[in-house]
């Protein structure tokens, strides 16, 4: 019997993180969470089995630390998602410098962090995939929302450079701009169980026709 993939989520919290723990646990797969307090995935990690871990994606030796524990308790990573993100508002004259620094290295610098880590471990195999997460600040920056904006225009933008250097390597990598606000109150908003399902299909997809990028926006726009 082939062994079961597995898969680890960065940024973990109760929205579409959760989702997409609950969906990949309920498809076979191995599953371990992380989170700077591993102690609030508790319950989730009851429901799914899955195995949850601390970490600070910002600081280089927790992120080595997590793959290294996973690699050892899991098995070798078939899916890396970075979902985590940070933000300040507020008029751009006022804003906090190390507020901005904050947000920069939670949106953009520590999902650098995890992909090189993820990257590092899957290219010897020639197999995997690494996404992450965007929002509609990945590709329109709105009024006293700039260091959101800066923050996930540079996902973008590690998203597009990675998939074409390691496409042709085996590592398929995705970007999932998340148009408009996540929620369960009605279908005008956009559902976290829909959206993990765009996630594991874009998986399941075959090389031949990887999608790199992929928004998902509400039918009903009030935002």
């Amino acid at each position: 019997m082939a062994d079961k993939q597995t898969a680890l989520i960065v940024g973990v919290g109760s929205g579409l993180s959760a989702s997409l723990a609950r969906l990949l646990a309920g498809e076979g797969m191995k599953v371990s969470l992380a989170a700077r307090n591993a102690g609030k995935l508790a319950e989730l990690s009851r429901e799914t089995g899955a195995r949850a871990f601390t970490c600070d994606a910002t600081r280089p030796e927790d992120v080595e630390r997590l793959f290294a524990e996973v690699a050892q308790t899991q098995g070798p990573l078939d899916l890396v998602v970075y979902n985590a993100s940070y933000r300040v508002r507020g008029p751009l004259v006022d804003l906090d410098a190390k507020e901005v620094e904050k947000t920069l290295a939670v949106s953009a610098y520590a999902g650098f962090l995890v992909a090189q880590a993820a990257a590092k471990r899957m290219l010897p195999r020639r197999s995997g995939a690494i996404f992450f997460t965007g929002a509609s600040a990945s590709v329109k920056g709105y009024a006293q929302s700039a260091p959101f904006a800066m923050g996930k225009f540079a996902l973008r933008g590690l998203a597009q450079s990675m998939a074409r250097e390691l496409a042709p390597q085996g590592i398929h990598v995705a970007h999932f701009v998340i148009d408009g606000r996540i929620g369960r109150a009605s279908d005008a908003e956009l559902h976290p169980d829909e959206i993990a399902r765009n996630y594991l299909s874009v998986y399941r997809q075959a090389r031949s026709a990887w999608t790199s990028e992929v928004e998902l926006r509400p039918w009903l726009e009030r935002f």
